[in-house]
C-alpha cells in the first residue's frame, strides 16, 4: 500500500529533497497553504502549471436526507474547494 503523507511528513520531503533547514521548510509549506487558501477565500483561482489548479466551486440548494431520522432537509448552497490535476500530474500517477 502507499504511504500516505501528512504535513510533518510533507515538511520533512521538502526539507530533504530542496535541502533546507527544516524550520525553513515548514514557513515554505505553511505559507503554500495560506496563500492558496487565501486565494480561494476571495475567489481565486491558483494555477501550478503541469501540477494543478485550485478553485472554487458552487454547490447548490439540493434536498437531502437525514441518515438517523429519515427526514428530508434542505442543505443550503455553499462554496467548496476544488482541485483538477495538471497533465504532467495524471502523466506521473497514471504510470
Amino acid at each position: 500500500m502507499a504511504k500516505t503523507l501528512g504535513k510533518t511528513e510533507l515538511i520533512n520531503e521538502v526539507a530533504k529533497t530542496a535541502k533546507i533547514e527544516k524550520t525553513k521548510a515548514k514557513a515554505a509549506v505553511n505559507a503554500t497553504i495560506r496563500v492558496i487558501s487565501g486565494t480561494l477565500k476571495k475567489g481565486g483561482k491558483v494555477q501550478l502549471t503541469g501540477f494543478g489548479t485550485f478553485a472554487v466551486a458552487r454547490r447548490k440548494k439540493r434536498t437531502g436526507v437525514n441518515p438517523q431520522t429519515g427526514a428530508k432537509i434542505t442543505i443550503p448552497a455553499r462554496r467548496v474547494p476544488k482541485f483538477t490535476a495538471g497533465k504532467s500530474l495524471k502523466d506521473v500517477v497514471g504510470k
